[in-house]
């Protein structure tokens, strides 16, 4: 579904909006959720948006907060918002006025290397475990996981290549020898089961001239965890970080992970360092130097 048809009925204000951020190529997803905000925005005046307030904006955050809406919502809102006011209505001063909430960031759950073999033996069919193991083995988000194509597999380089993944970049990923074995078989079964289109999605969904939704994939890696007997809450992203936690624990240079990953920012990478429960227990506490530095004074003739 295209960004125009997120209404059967456009208005101009709506319209104007929707240009706005084709011109500057958001997403389409973006553009659906950023629409759906204002929408709401529009929905608590019970007016068009455009003839908002500072005072308005204010008690719609004071709304927010008061109706118990999470904090990455509240922030989704905040974007959406500011998009709206900067770009389609030039109101800066409005868009000044949006505040964001600050909040503890938690610890990403993550698969030990043997759940991770559980959850990909008990996926739900070939095209399943090459999806998963494509997430686990490259490190993707599973927008970039349903989005690949055929030929974005370079087995000569050994490279996975991302089309316009997050912030509409374009990056090389890892591609295993293990990797390639899993695709190489889903490909074999997806030629025969005539699923498999020249140049088409890697990862077909129900309609092969459609690629696999997230949703699919979200369903199938709950499943395949409730099969393996894997008690944490998992998702396809679960296993992206579990990648790089365990890349991390093999001693792999930090910023290595952050190009893999395609993070902006190391600071983002570097959480996974708080998770890596192997690196943290080979480092040696301070306690221990200071053991050994008292037990030499104790013996000064050694």
């Amino acid at each position: 579904m295209s960004a125009q048809t997120v209404q059967p009925c456009t208005s101009p204000l709506r319209q104007r909006m929707l240009e706005d951020m084709a011109m500057r190529g958001l997403r389409e997803e973006t553009q659906r959720d950023y629409v759906r905000f204002v929408r709401s925005f529009a929905a608590f005046l019970r007016r068009s948006p455009d003839t908002a307030t500072a005072e308005d904006v204010r008690r719609f955050q004071v709304h927010q907060a008061e109706s118990g809406m999470q904090p990455p919502t509240i922030n989704s809102s905040v974007s959406a918002l500011r998009f709206f006011f900067t770009v389609t209505l030039d109101r800066t001063d409005l868009s000044r006025r949006l505040v964001l909430v600050r909040y503890p960031r938690k610890l990403p759950n993550v698969l030990s290397v043997e759940e991770v073999g559980r959850l990909l033996e008990a996926a739900p069919g070939p095209k399943y475990k090459a999806a998963l193991g494509t997430a686990y083995g490259a490190g993707l988000r599973v927008s970039e996981v349903t989005a690949l194509k055929v030929c974005d597999v370079d087995s000569t380089r050994m490279l996975l290549r991302v089309e316009q993944g997050k912030g509409r970049k374009d990056r090389n990923a890892m591609l295993s020898p293990q990797l390639l074995d899993l695709l190489r078989l889903w490909w074999r079964e997806g030629k025969r089961r005539t699923v498999m289109l020249p140049h088409g999605w890697l990862f077909p969904g129900r309609n092969p001239v459609e690629p696999l939704s997230t949703r699919q994939l979200n369903r199938a890696v709950h499943e395949a965890a409730e099969v393996a007997g894997i008690r944490k809450r998992v998702t396809p992203h679960t296993l992206r970080h579990s990648f790089a936690t365990h890349l991390l624990e093999q001693d792999v240079d930090i910023r290595v992970i952050q190009v893999l990953l395609g993070h902006s920012k190391l600071d983002t990478t570097a959480l996974y360092a708080r998770v890596a429960t192997k690196t943290i227990r080979a480092v040696t506490s301070p306690l221990e130097h200071l053991k050994l530095l008292m037990e030499g004074k104790s013996h000064p003739g050694d």
